[in-house]
This record gives structure tokens, sequence and C-alpha cells, in this order.
């Protein structure tokens, strides 16, 4: 193996389950309440409820892949075990360039909320930041970097206690805001005064599902988790769960506490009156000791975040190499460490990479929310793929209505890509299927596999479909510029359709024999139950 170091199991299910909610928890909670009611009026609560179902769908079908191949970077390698290279290096792209960008953010909103203290770290007028400012988010990235770069161990304890407060701060906000409701609130201009479509564009435009997608780090490091087929499950369906609860109540808390009056003119200008929504709505109230831990906290909890990305991003990286699509020297694991440092090197350059142009937190979420989506969206397909051509795979958890539950999730995360809109669409999956031509006309170069190359084309052209389907029923629908030929309903329906064509195509087309050779190096297999085997069909 390229290897020259070992991977070590000294992540505990306390660790795990902090990781999980430490990702869903980082500057979603404090800027989405404030975007959601501008786009969907109290309806917004509807909106972390459908994108959280979606999440805990997904989480669900992860549960399985993550107990029964528990891989370092395991959202990149799971579709190339179940259709091919192709899909290794297509994932490998868009998810890196999620994950890499998204450390970038959280330290813009924790650059954004600092500037509440320190008003010189950004320009005036402007979300953008001063050279001061972007000083800070640097130094944010650096600390993240040492942090990670020592060992997992390291990592994992200083998440366990930023999340710790990360967690308090919200539940604090929580208890105060709903001492000042006020019911008349809540149907203000009508529960719905954007109707249905307002309840879809926030659940992407909104930043509902940017703050749900936490699940990934904790398949990231599944190969350095103390016995992941137990830990794994639990560790998903607490994070999901919980972050669900704490999100409804806090839009509940932020749409009940506005004053009144403040509604007069209806919700669209929401967003721009709290600019900093809770930080905001407390200094209105008078609360100033609550700033205090609000500014506080909008500090730590994206810096939280990104710290868990800066984790998790290295090992889809060595995935992606593991999978053969990448530069070999990204798999080499640091022997005393057990960190794949060369992939940690370029996770650091490119989340300070994306820090040089960057534009506002509202700007980038939807971008880098239907990036994640995407990437998200494969684990369903892979799944039910590899019931179907791995049988004998030793599952500890299994997935009761997988044959409702597969397509049914797909649909949905398709559904939340659709929502982004076309002007977001139009460039990010068109970007895939560019890369998808260049794999084809690099053909002498592609990695060496099992699987043959007509294979490899035959087992992705679904995905091909996919996204240009999805982007023609974008361009006609009625989402981020789209033309509005279709309507709100007809629009829904041809995302289905698309979906499941896709869905089932995607699993009928799978690999005829299902690769599992690339186990990651630990150092005690004593927790692993999968075999290492090659499973045909």
């Amino acid at each position: 193996m390229a290897n020259k170091g070992k991977f070590k199991r000294e992540i505990s299910l306390l660790d795990l389950a902090f990781i999980g909610f430490g990702s869903m928890f980082g500057s979603g909670w404090l800027f989405a309440a404030s975007h959601v009611s501008g786009i969907a009026g109290p309806a917004g609560i509807i909106s972390w409820v459908i994108g959280g179902i979606a999440i805990f769908l997904l989480g669900l079908v992860y549960c399985e892949l993550g107990a029964s191949l528990p891989r370092a970077g395991g959202i990149v390698r799971y579709p190339a075990y179940s259709h091919g290279p192709i899909l290794g290096y297509l994932l490998g792209f868009i998810t890196l360039i999620a994950f890499s960008s998204l450390i970038a953010i959280e330290v813009e909103a924790a650059r954004q909320y600092a500037a509440a203290w320190w008003p010189s770290l950004t320009k005036e007028n402007s979300t953008l930041p001063t050279i001061s400012g972007w000083l800070m988010q640097f130094g944010l990235l650096v600390i993240f970097f040492l942090l990670n770069y020592w060992s997992v161990k390291t990592f994992a304890k200083s998440n366990l206690i930023i999340t710790i407060f990360k967690f308090f701060v919200p539940a604090l906000t929580i208890i105060v805001l709903l001492m000042h409701l006020h019911g008349d609130n809540f149907s203000s201009a009508g529960f719905a005064p954007f109707g249905f479509s307002g309840v879809q564009a926030a659940i992407s435009a909104g930043g509902v599902i940017f703050a749900y997608l936490g699940l990934t780090p904790i398949v990231s490091v599944a190969s350095e988790v103390k016995n992941p087929q137990r830990t794994i499950p639990i560790a998903l369906i607490l994070s999901v769960i919980s972050s669900l609860i704490v999100y409804v109540l806090l839009q509940v808390a932020f749409i009940g506490s506005i004053p009144t009056e403040m509604l007069s003119q209806g919700w669209a200008g929401i967003s721009h009156e709290f600019s900093l929504p809770f930080k905001d709505i407390s200094v209105l109230l008078g609360l100033g000791w609550m700033v205090y831990f609000i500014v506080s906290d909008a500090i730590i909890s994206p810096s939280g975040t990104g710290n868990i990305y800066m984790s998790a991003t290295p090992r889809v990286v060595y995935g992606w190499a593991q999978s053969g699509t990448l530069f070999k020297v990204f798999s080499k694991v640091d022997e005393k460490s057990g960190i794949p440092r060369p992939a940690l090197w370029l996770t650091f350059v490119l989340s300070v990479f994306w820090t040089l142009p960057f534009p506002s937190w509202e700007a980038l979420i939807n971008v880098v929310s239907a990036a994640l989506v995407l990437s998200y969206a494969l684990a369903p397909i892979t799944t039910a793929a590899l019931r179907k051509r791995a049988p004998e795979l030793n599952r500890p958890f299994w997935v009761k209505g997988m044959s409702i539950i597969g397509p049914l999730s797909f649909v949905i995360a398709s559904l939340i890509v659709y929502w982004s809109g076309w002007k977001t669409l139009s460039w990010l999956l068109s970007s895939q299927v560019i890369m998808f031509v260049i794999y084809l006309c690099c053909k002498k170069w592609a990695p060496t596999s099992q699987v043959s190359f007509a294979q490899q084309i035959k087992s992705s052209l679904w995905l091909v479909f996919y996204y240009i389907a999805i982007m023609v029923v974008s361009y006609f629908g009625m989402f981020g510029e789209g033309k509005g030929y279709l309507t709100n309903s007809t629009d829904l329906i041809a995302v289905s359709i698309v979906s499941l064509i896709s869905y089932y195509w995607a699993v009928h087309t799978a690999l005829p024999i299902v690769d599992l050779d690339d186990e990651d190096e630990v150092e005690s297999t004593d927790y692993l139950q999968v075999e290492n085997t090659t499973i045909s069909k």
C-alpha cells in the first residue's frame, strides 16, 4: 500500500457524537433563522422539519454503509466500490471543493460576528473583510491546521470542549427568547406568506440544509473510531435528532421574539433588519448580557465546525487517492501521528485560497449546500447496489424498508438540489459533466482497476443523464433565475421522475464484481468485522 503509517482507533462514541453535532452546529444557527424567515415567514419552521427528515433518511443509509465499511473518506470510496473509479473521481472533486470551501465559510462567519466587537475586521457598509479581518481568518485556519496535525486524539478532545460550549449558548438563547414570545407573529401576513415555494426555497437558499450537513465528518473518520459497527450508527442518529430539535426551537424563538410592529411590512426585509439575527434581537430586547454570550459563541461555533472539516477533508482527499483517481502521495499516513498529512496540507492551502476572493456567507451557502447534497445523494444508490452485488458483506446495521427509504431519500435529496436554482446548478452540474468528459479523454491515464473502462462508463452513464436532466428541469423551473415555465407542482413531479429513473438505472448498472480489498491500515483490526475479500455477484 501507499500508506507508511496506520490510522489509530482513538475516537470514542462520545467523541464521534460531538463531532456530528458540532459539525451540524456551526454558522448555520447564527445566520439561518433570519434568512429562513425572510424567505418563508413563520412557515420556515416547516423548512427545518423537511430538511431534518431528509438528513435523517440519508443518515440511516450512511449508518449501514459506515458500519459495514468503516473507511477513511468513505463518502468518496463507497460509490467507487459500487460503480467504479469514475464515480469516485467525480464525487471526490465536488466533495473536496465543498468541504474545503466550507472551512472558509466558517471562519468568514466567525469574523463577521467578531466585527460586532471589533468593527475594523469588516469593511464599512459591507460584509467583506479588511486586511486585519482576513488575518484573523488566516490565524484561525492555522490553529485548525495545528490541532489536526499532531494527532486525531488532540482534535477529538479539543472538539469535545468546544461543542459543549456550542450547545450551552443556543440552549440559553432558546430559553430566554421564548420568554419574550409574541403569538401573533406566527400569523402576521399569514403563516406562509410566500406559499410552499417559499418553504422549498428556504431549505436551500435560506441555509437550512447547509446547517444540517454534518453527517460526512462522522463517516470520514470511520477508520479511527473505536468499535465502528456500533459507534457510527448511534452517533449519526443522535446528531441528526438533536440538531433537528434545537434548530426548530431556535426558529420558533426567533420568529416569536421579534417585536410585532416590525412585521407591519411583512417578512421580506427581516433578513436585512437582523443581519446577525440573535445578536441583533438581543440588543433590541435590551438583553445586553446575552449579547456577550452570543458573540462569544458566534466566534467559537463556526470555528469548531471549521476545525471538524479541517479534519474531515483530508480523509476525503485520502479516500479519493485510495480510489486511484488522485495522486497517490495524498494516500500516505504519517507513521507516528496516524494523520494523512499530505492531504491535510492540501486542505489547508485550499481553505486559505477560498478566503482570498471570499464573498459573504449568504452568497456561498447555496453553492456549498447543493454540492454537499449531491455528494450525500449517492449513498442510497450505493447501499442498494451493494445489497444486490455484495449480499455476503457483513452488515451490523441493517436499514429496514430500504426499498422505500432508498428511492425516497434520493428523490428528496434531488429536490433539495433543484431548489438551489438554475443560477447555481447551471455551472455546478455542468462542471461535473465536463469532468466526466475529461476523464474519458484521459483514458490512458485512468487508474488501474479490475473494472474495464467500458464497464466504468456503463456504470456511470446514469449520473451524466441525472446531471443533464436536473439542469434541464432547473432551466425551465422557477428557482434561481429559471424560466418559470414549469409550475410549482409540475417541476416537483419532473424532478421526482428524473430521480427515480436515475436511481433504478444506477442500481441495475452497478459493477458485477465489488472489490473491497483496499481496506485502511489501522493499529488494531479487533473492531473490524468486514472480510477483506472480493465479492462476486
